[in-house]
């Protein structure tokens, strides 16, 4: 597949507001020793293109956003010691395959991904729905098999349970065996964390609650809490925990958690994480390992995908899907169509 000298991406010259997004011409990328060169059909919207943007991270400039793509691979790796590895052998990547994946600069018609951060897409599996998987759901599958196990029997506490991670942790801990207690904000949430695996589910601008968590598990509190909130909810985590329990802090959509003393930890003997996902799957082993258990789930039907919108590939349609993520009125997953 041939590969043109420049390509259409979404860009930012500066940081700041949605405004700063621009769609841009720039070089297309070209063959390299480790990387992909992936035809982008899809991308996925999240929450750290929004910190990038913003200028919460110090990074480059001009910047290409997008983290997750799913579409068809133009150019393979050039290294003869990758192609001949045992973990690429594994993957049996061959140009025109589906692909979805994890990489920077993926708003873009072409982007160059680590070999082993993509995954060819199984024959059932729509290309749209690999952008809508990658990283919401190996977040998810991460976070609940090695920051915190769950167990059959658990009451797990997940904040934001109709948001894009929110409903596939509410999925995988029901298909576990655990009691799954959802917060959102509105009713109409409420139905889609209940439909999406949440047993109980608390509505926080009309509930108190941690009165409602605690009265659902006998005045004990959850096992684990997974809070993508951050800032607006992280004191009362520390009220609705049990004694070892483990809260797992792992967004600021309210804002940063502040910082504290460890000893808040020793009034219940309390876990604390802050995981990440770029740690869980650092290696060619750990990307596959989870890799195959996402796509084992899709294929179970354990694992499905809201989608909240699909928006256009320009500035304006970028623009908007920034302006709604980080309204926290969305539900689900925000996804761009590049072709």
């Amino acid at each position: 597949m041939s590969l043109p000298k420049t390509m259409k991406a979404i860009q930012i010259e500066k940081t700041g507001g949605p405004e700063v997004l621009q769609l841009s011409e720039v070089s297309s990328p070209t063959p390299s020793a480790d990387k992909i060169i992936i035809k982008v059909e899809w991308a996925g919207v999240n929450y750290i293109d929004t910190y990038k943007r913003a200028g919460v991270y110090t990074l480059p400039l001009p910047l290409v956003l997008g983290e997750e793509f799913s579409g068809t691979i133009a150019a393979l790796p050039t290294s003869d010691s990758v192609l001949k590895s045992e973990q690429y052998a594994l993957r049996g990547f061959q140009v025109g395959d589906r692909v979805a994946g994890t990489a920077s600069g993926s708003f873009a018609e072409y982007v160059a991904a680590p070999w082993d951060k993509c995954w060819k897409l199984p024959p059932h599996v729509a290309t749209e729905t690999g952008a809508l998987s990658v990283l919401q759901g190996l977040t998810a599958l991460t976070m609940i098999r090695e920051t915190y196990p769950v167990k059959r029997g658990d009451y797990v506490l997940v904040h934001a349970a109709a948001g894009g991670v929110g409903l596939l942790l509410c999925q995988a801990c029901s298909y576990l065996g655990a009691h799954v207690i959802g917060t959102v904000s509105t009713p109409a949430k409420a139905e889609l964390a209940k439909q999406n695996g949440a047993e109980d589910v608390i509505i926080s601008k009309e509930q108190n609650v941690t009165e409602e968590v605690k009265k659902l598990t006998g005045g004990q509190g959850c096992h684990v809490i997974f809070d993508g909130i951050g800032k607006d909810t992280w004191e009362d985590d520390f009220e609705m925990i049990r004694r070892k329990g483990t809260i797992i802090t792992y967004g600021n959509a309210s804002g940063v958690v502040p910082p504290f003393a460890p000893l808040k930890l020793a009034g219940k003997n309390v876990k604390v994480a802050r995981p990440t996902l770029t740690n869980y799957i650092a290696t060619p082993e750990e990307s596959a390992e989870y890799f195959e258990w996402l796509f084992q789930l899709i294929d179970k039907g354990v694992l499905k995908f809201h989608v909240h919108e699909k928006y256009p590939f320009t500035a304006d349609g970028l623009r908007k899907a920034q302006t709604d993520i980080t309204s926290r009125g969305t539900t689900g997953k925000l996804v761009i169509q590049v072709a």
